[in-house]
């Protein structure tokens, strides 16, 4: 056993990972998978949205000018030509005196240049009376008039929200070009983990870091390409390193300096592993490295370290390997610290804590092993590393977890 002689700073581990970390390849996504992906490229118009003139209204298309003047006591009279509805057009042209019966996004007949609404008008034995004047263009909707061709919809690096895929239906595509998901591997090590539901032993813990990662790489746009419990045995570990399949491997457990102790090594043996040990509290054991082309994340096995650890480095490269933004993925705000919290220069410091009437209220520094302290925070606070921590009444801008 022994300890890291130096640990590199936040600021490195983020400067040597945002330099290895690109979005990955593009592919074309079904529009039915689309929501929550990220386009590689601009969504451009091929078509006009209307492609045609067509009613905003049910009502009757006939000829502005014709109503001028018209009201309840004076209503102009119009003779109804035919019927117009979606996809079944009337081929009558409208002129002086005449109108065709319209419904809502039906196309506008020949000759016509207004729709009047049902409930301006009055039926007659020989056709309408209009009690309202309306100006031309009234309730039409002109070609192009929401997209026109050529124009850039959506630009490109856009994470797609279910009106935007709608968008993309509506100009005939079945299918985007988006950033390619990132394949994650969690490999989690440790003889004393048992699965929740299954006996636990006296000196055992149940796993619970999986299920966290889970939720975090699926926020971050990832997918799980696998999840494989191992012993604490290196010829296993390494098994699970060579594999091909994954963009990131997540290794949970094992990534300190102890004796059982062995994915730092494995890692530095088949790939490289230029980050282990980092100046912050909780999650100083991270590291970061590489095999292959795959990126490998070295998570501390405690639950608030690995949480934390995941947030600095990892879900940052999983959100940017997907076409996401690097930055974190928490609403923020600038609130009033209730009462003092301390840190050590040199060191980054995650710290849990809770809205109260007074302000904000630190809940824990240390404690990577309690995990409950992220449940009752509604968020954290980072503490720089130039920083001795904050006094009463400071401003800090708080992450909040909801």
């Amino acid at each position: 056993m022994r300890g890291f002689a130096s640990r590199h700073t936040v600021d490195a581990a983020w400067a040597w990972l945002d330099h290895l970390v690109n979005p990955l390849s593009c592919e074309r996504v079904p529009l039915a998978q689309a929501t929550g992906r990220v386009l590689s490229e601009p969504l451009v118009a091929g078509t006009n949205v209307p492609a045609f003139d067509r009613a905003a209204m049910d009502g009757f298309a006939l000829q502005a000018d014709e109503t001028i003047g018209s009201s309840n006591y004076s209503p102009a009279e119009f003779r109804v030509l035919g019927e117009s509805y979606p996809n079944r057009p009337c081929s009558a042209t409208v002129i002086a005196g005449t109108c065709v019966r319209i419904m809502t996004g039906a196309p506008v007949p020949a000759g016509a240049d207004a729709v009047i609404p049902v409930e301006n008008t009055r039926e007659t034995p020989t056709g309408i009376e209009v009690t309202d004047a309306i100006p031309r263009g009234k309730h039409i909707g002109r070609v192009g008039e929401d997209i026109s061709v050529g124009q850039i919809v959506l630009p490109a690096e856009r994470r797609l929200r279910p009106q935007d895929v709608a968008v993309a239906a509506s100009l005939g595509h079945a299918d985007l070009a988006a950033y390619r998901q990132p394949r994650v591997r969690i490999v989690l090590t440790g003889n004393e983990l048992v699965q929740p539901g299954q006996p636990c032993g006296p000196y055992q813990i149940y796993d619970s870091n999986s299920f966290q990662l889970h939720g975090l790489i699926a926020r971050d746009g990832g997918v799980i390409e696998s999840i494989q419990h191992l012993s604490d045995d290196a010829a296993a570990i390494r098994e699970a390193l060579l594999a091909p399949g994954a963009d990131v491997i997540l290794i949970s457990g094992g990534s300190s300096v102890g004796a059982e102790d062995h994915a730092p090594q494995l890692v530095a043996e088949l790939g490289e592993l230029p980050i282990h040990g980092i100046a912050m509290r909780p999650s100083s054991p991270a590291g970061l490295g590489r095999i292959g082309e795959a990126l490998v994340v070295l998570l501390p096995g405690n639950p608030v370290s690995c949480l934390c650890a995941y947030d600095f480095f990892a879900g940052r490269a999983i959100r940017r390997m997907g076409g996401r933004s690097i930055g974190w993925p928490y609403r923020s705000s600038t609130e009033r610290m209730a009462r003092k919290v301390v840190s050590a220069i040199g060191r980054v410091d995650y710290c849990r804590v809770r809205q109260t009437e007074e302000g904000i209220e630190p809940l824990a520094l240390s404690g990577a092993s309690v995990l409950s302290s992220t449940t009752r925070a509604d968020g954290f606070v980072v503490i720089p590393e130039m920083s001795e921590g904050y006094a009463p009444e400071a401003k800090v801008t708080v992450f909040w977890y909801d």
